[in-house]
């Protein structure tokens, strides 16, 4: 079982040049979501020759998955290389979810800070000699999580 600290240690490092890695997403698609009575209606404008794609799903999942399609077979290319940007129609929903989403991304990056925090500290502590198990104490880890930090020194 998992203590609070080491939950940060179930993600993925960050890649340090994620901000100049190249997407393989070719053309991004605006699509603009609005709940019409039970249903939701999907609507992508911009699309080439002046089509419209506008369709409806009994949940957001449905009417993403109908666009995702619809377009697809319009534009006749590989849906993998597009990329569909979902926009609730009403701006308070659509305020409301860019706040999750801005707040998910500082998570990433507070997580990513705090697992080199720990590195950092785990090296500088064990360079003065401290062991694994006070670096464990210290830090609120694992010994096990330590080793994996602070790789044995070879004989």
């Amino acid at each position: 079982m998992s203590t609070w600290r080491e939950t940060v240690w179930d993600q993925p490092d960050i890649p340090e040049d994620l901000e100049q890695r190249e997407l393989e997403i070719t053309t991004t698609y605006h699509v603009t979501v609005a709940r019409t009575g039970k249903r939701w209606t999907a609507t992508v404008d911009n699309l080439p020759d002046h089509h419209v794609v506008q369709v409806q799903g009994a949940t957001w999942r449905e009417a993403a998955d109908n666009v995702i399609e619809d377009v697809s077979a319009l534009v006749s290319h590989n849906s993998d290389s597009a990329g569909f940007h979902f926009t609730p129609a009403d701006q308070d929903a659509a305020d409301a979810l860019n706040n999750v989403h801005s707040a998910r991304a500082a998570r990433l990056y507070a997580e990513q800070a705090e697992r080199d925090a720990v590195r950092d500290a785990a090296r500088v502590l064990a360079d003065q000699g401290w062991t694994t198990r006070d670096l464990s104490s210290v830090l609120g880890l694992p010994q096990q999580r330590i080793s994996h930090i602070i790789p044995a020194p070879p004989d």
